[in-house]
């Protein structure tokens, strides 16, 4: 049986990550994610950032929506941005905490399942076959 506490624990800890699940859970963020990334190891190396435009031309979405979503990932620690007179540059810095915290949650997840009887009834047909 799995104890209250790590029950209340988790909740917590999931709490304590939502804007964070919130952010990479929308598949249009993780469009702009997998663009940025592959934009930072390509040829054309982009340490310095991504301007909204150059975002846009890479997805179907429009500047106003990258920029939307750009302040999602921003506000979830993923991003920051740098301004350089009127142009602003987003770039991944992530809030490494966060990241952890991330990762522990999804860690404590596995070992609660870990924990839980076996209910797909898949290992029924093993058991019968011993009777």
């Amino acid at each position: 049986m799995i104890d209250r506490s790590e029950i209340l624990t988790l909740l917590t800890e999931f709490q304590g990550c939502q804007k964070m699940l919130s952010a990479i859970g929308d598949e249009a963020r993780q469009h702009i994610i997998i663009q940025m990334l592959a934009s930072n190891h390509s040829g054309e190396a982009r340490c310095g950032g991504m301007r909204v435009g150059e975002i846009a031309a890479l997805s179907s979405l429009s500047r106003p929506a990258i920029s939307h979503h750009l302040q999602i990932l921003k506000d979830a620690g993923l991003l920051k941005m740098r301004r350089e007179g009127t142009r602003n540059y987003y770039y991944f810095d992530a809030d490494m905490v966060d990241l952890e915290n991330l990762i522990q949650m999804l860690q404590h997840i596995k070992s609660i399942m870990l924990l839980l009887p076996d209910r797909s009834g898949e290992n029924d047909s093993l058991n019968n076959n011993d009777v």
